[in-house]
């Protein structure tokens, strides 16, 4: 079982700009089926957008995605793991905090991310997240 962040984690980095707009993060996120990137001012993390983030905080609202930032519609100052953090660490602030995903840094350079389901399928690899999520990882890599 892993013990780790960094055993669980998605390695990698999807970031955009904090002033890209909200259709070049949704562009991304399409062509790299993907459900969230970071919003990073060079290496350094300001915040985590979401496709829900850019339903409800700009489509639901009536704005223009176009016309949109980015840093206007993310969520701030993300609360953050490193690789060497502890599963059951990350576990725990998911919980605290009531996200699903967690940037992993290190030296504030952005590495990866991990999920909810990364986590799921590393500590319970049959439940019914798990199995989503395994399947979710194995059509991206198809």
């Amino acid at each position: 079982m892993a013990q780790f962040v960094r055993e669980v984690m998605t390695a990698g980095v999807a970031a955009v700009r904090p002033d890209a707009s909200l259709v070049e993060a949704a562009r991304l996120m399409r062509d790299l089926d993907i459900g969230d990137v970071l919003v990073a001012d060079g290496d350094h993390v300001i915040g985590m957008l979401t496709d829900r983030d850019i339903t409800l905080r700009s489509v639901a609202e009536g704005a223009d995605p176009a016309g949109v930032s980015a840093a206007s519609a993310c969520t701030p100052d993300p609360v953050c793991v490193t690789p060497d953090d502890s599963v059951a660490s990350a576990v725990r602030l998911m919980r605290t905090h009531a996200v699903r995903r967690l940037p992993v840094v290190e030296d504030d350079r952005p590495l990866g991310v991990v999920s909810i389901g990364d986590l799921a399928a590393a500590q319970d690899p049959g439940s019914a997240l798990a199995e989503i999520s395994l399947a979710e990882s194995n059509n991206e890599r198809s």
